[in-house]
């Protein structure tokens, strides 16, 4: 089996947050959901499972953080600095808060963070790795 990762996130709202990944362009694996467990497919590699909250209670014991508290912000890579906007578009359109930190622009690399419905921290990048400056 190949490395992958499978971010597991408690949601208050199944349907609203299965709509609101696939509006940021994430697919849904029908074999690994259900009425309590969406798979959005970012890559072969990166799996998003969104739990509700009484399926995450199933995995741990540990209280779920509230929407206004960070407790991970996941980067994830895009193809350049339009699709950076156009997924904090899409966020703020779908349920989201968009630029909750404020935006990095540092030539080379330009990033923003978004929440999801539930509070969880995004952060789009596109990084130019050719013009990385040196040292």
């Amino acid at each position: 089996m190949p490395r992958m990762i499978f971010v597991n996130l408690p949601v208050a709202d199944l349907p609203a947050s299965r709509r609101f990944y696939a509006a940021l362009g994430f697919e849904n694996n029908p074999l690994f959901s259900d009425e309590t467990a969406a798979c959005m497919v970012w890559s072969e590699a990166i799996h998003v499972m969104l739990l509700t909250r009484d399926r995450w209670r199933t995995f741990t014991d540990r209280p779920i953080p509230p929407s206004t508290s960070s407790e991970v912000s996941l980067a994830i890579s895009l193809d350049d600095r339009a699709a950076v906007d156009a997924m904090l578009a899409a966020a703020a359109a779908n349920g989201g808060t968009a630029d909750i930190n404020p935006a990095q622009d540092l030539g080379f690399m330009y990033g923003r963070d978004l929440a999801d419905p539930d509070g969880h921290v995004w952060g789009p990048v596109w990084m130019d790795q050719s013009a990385l400056p040196d040292g």
